[in-house]
């Protein structure tokens, strides 16, 4: 059992509420319009390192009669995805070392895996299990906008937490989390060297503001709430990470603090008041063919 991700870099809640946001129907056509699937086509869809199963989620809604199948090597995440996601078949399975047979699928899709994977070994076994002018697409988030809100200033005991994390917290090194980062003229070239022809990029952008009046209150709740599970989970976290700098009571504590300020931007936002905090998402896309 392989539990890695979940418990030491981002949990089940974190990754499946931040992807639901941002794979929301909403945003659809930015990135059915650059992936140019037909959506009267029963293709096979692989996707790679599909967590919680959000992205796959989206992928059934948006092309019904595909066949989609999404693996990730974290037990966690694919048991959460095989209870909640339906229509979506979920496998334990290793992009390094894909558990399929050659030219299998259609398609191929990762969202923010390619920077943790050795390109030679994420590109070529992609390529190995596409069909004959299957398509490769890859996500990858670039640096967007991110705003608090101004009621969320820290107290003391937070502050000292925090600092207490920032100064034992090695996680990112022990596990080569972006170990193989590439940039925006980066990205295209790597798909374009290990095999890939008629390589091409676009961006979705997606805003998350909840002030905003396009969003309805239920949207905009699931917004605020976002942040507070990725908040929650990484306070949780410390206790797998760095145990011996960190009590139970502490955790505890923050993560009182913590609810205690969403249940509290969340009843100002119900009462009309507005702080504007936004998470403006970049999200690159690449798109390449197997010839």
């Amino acid at each position: 059992m392989n539990e890695i991700w979940s418990k030491y870099i981002q949990g089940i809640k974190t990754l499946y509420s931040s992807r639901k946001l941002r794979f929301d129907d909403m945003f659809s056509e930015q990135y059915k319009s650059f992936f140019g699937f037909d959506e009267n086509k029963p293709i096979k869809i692989l996707e790679v390192g599909c967590g919680p199963g959000a992205l796959a989620e989206a992928l059934h809604r948006w092309y019904p009669l595909a066949e989609i199948t999404a693996i990730d090597r974290d037990s966690n995440f694919i048991c959460y995805a095989k209870e909640n996601v339906h229509g979506v078949n979920f496998l334990e399975g290793d992009a390094t070392s894909l558990p399929f047979d050659d030219n299998s699928f259609d398609v191929t899709i990762s969202n923010t895996v390619s920077e943790h994977i050795e390109p030679t070994k994420f590109y070529g076994e992609q390529r190995r299990v596409l069909k004959p002018n299957g398509v490769c697409i890859v996500l990858s988030s670039r640096k967007g906008i991110n705003i608090s809100p101004k009621c969320f200033t820290y107290n003391k005991f937070e502050q000292e937490f925090r600092n207490k994390v920032n100064q034992f917290d090695n996680t990112l090194n022990d596990y080569s989390v972006c170990k193989y980062p590439m940039s925006e003229a980066e990205l295209p070239l790597a798909m374009q060297k290990y095999g890939f022809d008629y390589v091409s990029t676009g961006y979705a952008t997606v805003d998350l503001t909840p002030d905003a009046p396009k969003y309805k209150a239920e949207m905009a709740h699931d917004m605020i709430n976002s942040i507070r599970y990725c908040s929650l989970e990484s306070i949780e976290s410390v206790l797998n990470t760095m145990p011996e700098h960190f009590t139970e009571d502490e955790v505890s504590k923050m993560k009182q603090i913590v609810n205690e300020r969403f249940d509290s931007r969340i009843a100002d936002y119900d009462a009309g008041k507005k702080y504007w905090e936004t998470n403006l998402s970049i999200i690159m896309m690449i798109r390449g063919t197997k010839i």
